[in-house]
């Protein structure tokens, strides 16, 4: 049999690709898959007013990136030989140059643009810059994405994947508002069958509903096995600090390997927030004793909780809006708001 070129060069690279898998040699692998993205991306390009070649190089990407993640592993499991994560800033920079030549296109129709292939290669390039911790790269690429007319016609599942990195994003930026509006589309519009999907979306969502105040119920968090939060929600809503701190500790690993211990961390100041609610409940005077405060720190957090402590505690949740008083240092007590001393978290955000 003979193939025109390009063709012979892609399906020479091909086959030699799918021998060094069965190899196992990854990095050879990855080296014959660069040059099958590579060639197609001539191919690609060379077609003005049509892309039908969108779903094979959405396919030779994503085997890019998978074998770019295999590649790494075993460079690292041999002594370190090569950069850290080295092939896969490389197929980061292949899937760029496809992603241009998609934006790039403005001489086709709706049907027909290569811009049908953005999306995919953004989510595509997402996965890859969380491996390799390099999120500020995601904004220009957020940006083609919000702007672009095609932004709700993509498919539902791109939207998805797209909609959940983003909203990983914005979490880590401390947009909370935005993760929850991102994270939140991700879950409802995923498809009920795809558990272990609405599961890797709950683990961040979870987070940052309990940051803007919204308890997730034991229910939900059974269901999809993940009752490690259960713990922290439980100690969050009581005010016992102490629990909060147990809970950390407790599922420390499983809590660091998702990437939510530092955002967790945070829950520590609403807690402190509860906590002073309930003191204020029971008083039912928007005056309290500092006495009061601190006898409730020592009780549920710290035994050795000194008065400045308390004060610093307060000051911050003041200062935050999540209480509004004041301080009164002369009368060691604290002067709360009669109309809604203790505002809704989702309004602060």
């Amino acid at each position: 049999m003979y193939l025109d070129p390009p063709v012979d060069e892609i399906i020479a690279a091909h086959i030699r690709c799918i021998w060094a898998v069965g190899e196992k040699k990854f990095n050879q692998a990855y080296t014959c898959q660069t040059l099958v993205v590579q060639v197609l991306i001539k191919c690609f390009q060379s077609l003005k007013d049509d892309n039908w070649l969108l779903p094979v190089m959405n396919t030779v990407c994503l085997d890019l990136r998978l074998l770019a993640i295999k590649a790494d592993s075993v460079g690292s499991g041999r002594g370190g030989a090569g950069k850290p994560r080295e092939a896969l800033e490389k197929a980061a920079e292949v899937l760029m140059a496809c992603f241009r030549i998609c934006t790039a296109d403005n001489r086709s129709s709706d049907k027909h643009t290569k811009k049908w292939g953005m999306l995919p290669l953004v989510n595509q390039l997402f996965k890859v810059y969380f491996r390799i911790n390099k999120l500020h790269l995601m904004k220009p690429l957020i940006r083609a994405i919000e702007s672009s007319p095609l932004k709700d016609r993509f498919l539902i599942s791109q939207q998805i994947t797209y909609k959940y990195f983003v909203g990983r994003k914005a979490m880590f930026d401390s947009d909370y508002k935005s993760a929850n509006e991102y994270l939140s589309f991700a879950f409802e519009r995923c498809h009920k069958s795809s558990k272990k999907n609405k599961r890797l979306i709950l683990i961040y969502l979870v987070p940052v509903k309990m940051l803007l105040g919204y308890m997730p119920t034991k229910a939900v968090l059974e269901k999809y096995d993940l009752l490690q939060l259960w713990e922290v929600v439980e100690a969050v809503k009581c005010g016992k600090v102490y629990q909060l701190s147990d809970a950390m500790q407790k599922h420390q690993t499983f809590f660091i390997k998702c990437g939510i211990y530092l955002i967790l961390e945070k829950l520590k100041i609403i807690t402190y927030r509860n906590l002073f609610k309930k003191v204020y409940l029971l008083s039912k005077n928007p005056v309290i004793p500092m006495d009061h405060l601190l006898l409730a720190l020592r009780f549920l957090d710290n035994p050795d909780t000194e008065l400045e402590e308390a004060h610093c505690i307060l000051a911050n949740l003041i200062h935050e809006g999540k209480v509004k008083g004041y301080i009164s240092f002369g009368h060691q007590k604290v002067v709360l708001s009669k109309t809604d001393a203790f505002p809704k978290l989702s309004t602060l955000i």
